[in-house]
């Protein structure tokens, strides 16, 4: 059977019940995630704009107003159990580009101080405040193989 750009045949699938688990649990946290960067627009755009990645006012504003509303009805999609083929690498790639940026900035802020990599805490703007870089990547990359969990079980 072919799922997206992989073969899989149905014997090797995971049970239900992990793809099910992993499914909830990322719908759970995007939707968690999304609701409260949405509530606080405003700081959302000011975590954003101290990555450094977008200098220009208009499309650093749009991210930030869009943004926090695409992770929640990800959340919301994963939660439902609807279009679950097409969210979880939606959702995999923005831990992906999430995870790049937090390293990215870490590395110029261990730079900057002389602090190492793993001392470095900072609002990464995923909504639970200031945390552990290497925490937090530690975190992203566990919740990256939650998606292929979810993509490689039945529960879809």
């Amino acid at each position: 059977m072919r799922t997206g750009m992989f073969w899989v045949s149905s014997s090797s699938r995971l049970p239900d019940a992990a793809g099910w688990m992993a499914r909830l649990a990322l719908g759970v946290i995007f939707l968690r995630m999304g609701l409260q960067k949405a509530q606080h627009p405003d700081e959302f755009l000011k975590l954003l704009h101290a990555y450094g990645v977008l200098e220009r006012f208009l499309p650093l504003a749009w991210i930030a107003a869009l943004l926090p509303w695409f992770e929640a009805t990800c959340g919301v999609l994963l939660l439902l159990g609807w279009r679950v083929r097409g969210t979880l690498p939606l959702v995999a790639a923005m831990l992906g580009v999430f995870s790049l940026l937090i390293l990215q900035r870490a590395l110029e802020l261990s730079g900057a101080t002389g602090m190492p990599l793993c001392a470095i805490r900072f609002d990464c703007g995923c909504g639970n405040g200031e945390v552990a870089v290497c925490r937090k990547l530690l975190e992203n990359g566990l919740l990256l193989v939650v998606c292929g969990v979810g993509f490689l079980g039945r529960s879809r």
